[in-house]
């Protein structure tokens, strides 16, 4: 079993690198699809990072419950401390999202929206295809799942631009979290393996980034 990247030294400076390096453009991202969401009442969490977008979901959407998933303690010690005022509506859970397991009883309320923010990045793609089939039982025939990930796209933007801005981020993580991954995973060919559904899509930067929701149905909810 490979060892998680360790975030917990960035856990109160990830706001600010983040500003630095690409001002606004990671949280529009992430928002791109908020509006969206407003129907969803159990999600699913993954390595949301220091909170910000828990914290915004939580105020946006009064009804969802959020089961938050991180392998770094100072990370969900943040976003405890973001979400706090809706302390009752989040339960967080200090591990591996790669091996963590969700309850998939038949008495469990089966989760209807799974948020996947600059994580899969963090996979490499038999790991993202593992992930989806293992969550799979746990979701809501009618589930959405919400994806804002780096993108190297065709042309001359990709190679001369988009590609040197990845692998950058890729060794400056890799020295300052010791994470392994040096390469983009293909989440959107493991995403539709296991039966999900590109629904709306989003690029910024001229393609440097991509915000994505995909559904678990041919139609989602309007």
């Amino acid at each position: 079993m490979n060892r998680p990247p360790n975030f917990n030294r960035l856990g109160g400076l990830y706001r600010w690198l983040e500003m630095a390096s690409f001002g606004p453009w990671l949280w529009w991202c992430r928002c791109a699809f908020l509006a969206d969401l407003g129907a969803c009442r159990r999600a699913l969490i993954l390595g949301d990072g220091d909170g910000r977008f828990t914290a915004r979901l939580l105020r946006a959407n009064p009804n969802v419950h959020i089961d938050a998933v991180d392998a770094s303690l100072a990370m969900l010690q943040s976003l405890g401390r973001r979400a706090a005022p809706h302390a009752g509506r989040v339960r967080t859970h200090l591990a591996d999202a790669r091996y963590w397991q969700p309850d998939a009883t038949p008495a469990a309320q089966p989760y209807d929206l799974v948020v996947t923010h600059f994580f899969l990045d963090c996979l490499t793609t038999p790991e993202v295809q593992a992930l989806a089939a293992r969550f799979h039982p746990a979701l809501s025939p009618d589930a959405l799942w919400l994806v804002s990930e780096f993108a190297v796209p065709p042309g001359w933007y990709g190679h001369l631009v988009a590609r040197p801005v990845v692998c950058g981020l890729y060794l400056a993580f890799g020295w300052l979290t010791g994470l392994t991954v040096r390469a983009l995973p293909d989440h959107s060919s493991a995403l539709d393996a296991s039966g999900l559904i590109l629904r709306k899509s989003r690029t910024w930067l001229a393609g440097l980034l991509v915000s994505e929701l995909w559904s678990a149905t041919p139609s989602i909810r309007p």
